[in-house]
């Protein structure tokens, strides 16, 4: 049947994407860093020391998941293949939309893993620290602040990431003022990095009984989670901490003891807390984390030598510079004033499909970055 041959031959032409993923992800060398690190693990005395031995297993982890990713869209590649040509053999038309739902679905997966190969910063692959902060605009941009929180939250559930809220600020009437969440995952900052910005909505506020059409923007800012093995100096006397009663979302599951930590870098005017934990001692820890991570995302974005060169209020972002626009009303529509890039579908968006609008990102990136080497 000429269908199943039109997809066949489309099939084929992964053929050549695919091995060039193998390459670009080093799949052999990952092959046999797996192997080195799991004879590693059999060592007598492995064990002895239980924080490098958890680094060691929670390395050999994210190696065999990445190597699992490509050849389990080999196998699916492979398993296609086949049941184009059976299908193709035996006249099924009854298997023409599986086999091109699998063609679409091979397709998109090598595109979305030879992205993930462009992330090759050195904190790309850290987990990611999301801080939203509604705009000027009262409870219009509070509410707007929650959508934001609730899209990202459900792309991480997307995407199998864990997500946990660190900090969380009632709007007044509704939404939210302020709210850190932690996204834990592969790679979680390479992609989420490119959603750091302001981010504008459009729509007829429920808030306004006259039912004018509204513009609120909110802030995020997009940190990757430093740990342990990242040296960063901050002295103790340029630290001012504050305690107070911890409130959250609706006045659920938050410890309401004065255990809730605000720390200030002194030197910079930054501001990071935490109150999700239920010791203060919990929360400061928490909250050095933040703000080691809120210093490394400045000094690397402003390319700076060390965290000393940092000057100045680092607290917000500009507004009216924009990187997306979400409008409801008169027409749904959102699109990506640096890329370009746009959906018409903006309940799917608001339901964390965010994919689309990374990936252009990453690809004009890595377009900057090829014409700057040229």
């Amino acid at each position: 049947m000429l269908q199943y041959e039109e997809l066949r031959l489309r099939l084929l032409e992964s053929e050549k994407p695919l091995a060039e993923l193998a390459d670009a992800i080093g799949l052999k060398d990952l092959e046999a860093e797996i192997e080195r690190l799991t004879v590693q693990t059999a060592e007598d005395g492995f064990w002895n020391d239980v924080a490098n031995s958890n680094k060691i297993m929670q390395k050999l982890s994210g190696l065999k998941s990445k190597v699992k990713k490509y050849t389990d869209l080999r196998t699916d590649y492979e398993d296609t293949l086949t049941l184009i040509e059976m299908c193709n053999e035996e006249e099924d038309e009854s298997g023409l939309e599986e086999c091109t739902a699998s063609v679409e679905r091979i397709e998109s997966e090598i595109e979305s893993q030879t992205l993930a190969t462009l992330l090759s910063g050195e904190y790309d692959s850290k987990n990611a620290i999301l801080t939203f902060h509604a705009g000027a605009g009262g409870t219009e941009a509070q509410d707007w602040a929650l959508m934001l929180f609730r899209m990202y939250h459900r792309w991480g559930e997307r995407h199998g990431f864990k997500t946990t809220t660190i900090d969380y600020l009632d709007g007044e009437e509704a939404g939210l003022k302020s709210a850190v969440i932690l996204i834990e995952g592969e790679n979680a900052f390479g992609y989420l990095k490119s959603e750091m910005g302001i981010h504008r909505l459009v729509r007829v506020s429920p808030f306004d009984a006259s039912g004018r059409r509204h513009t609120s923007f909110a802030s995020l800012e997009v940190m990757p989670e430093i740990d342990d093995t990242i040296e960063v100096d901050i002295r103790p006397e340029d630290i001012k901490m504050d305690v107070y009663r911890a409130s959250g979302a609706g006045g659920q599951k938050v410890n309401k003891t004065s255990s809730a930590v605000r720390l200030t870098h002194i030197p910079t005017g930054i501001v990071v807390s935490c109150q999700v934990e239920r010791s203060q001692y919990q929360n400061r820890d928490v909250a050095m984390t933040m703000l080691k991570s809120k210093l490394i995302e400045i000094k690397e974005r402003e390319h700076l030598d060390t965290i000393a060169d940092i000057k100045g209020d680092q607290k917000e972002i500009g507004w009216g510079s924009q990187i997306r626009s979400y409008v409801f009303m008169p027409y749904t529509l959102v699109k990506d004033h640096r890329t370009g890039y746009e959906n018409g579908n903006i309940n799917a968006v608001m339901d964390g499909d965010l994919d689309g609008f990374i990936n252009a990102y990453l690809k004009m990136q890595s377009h900057k970055k090829f014409e700057e080497e040229a």
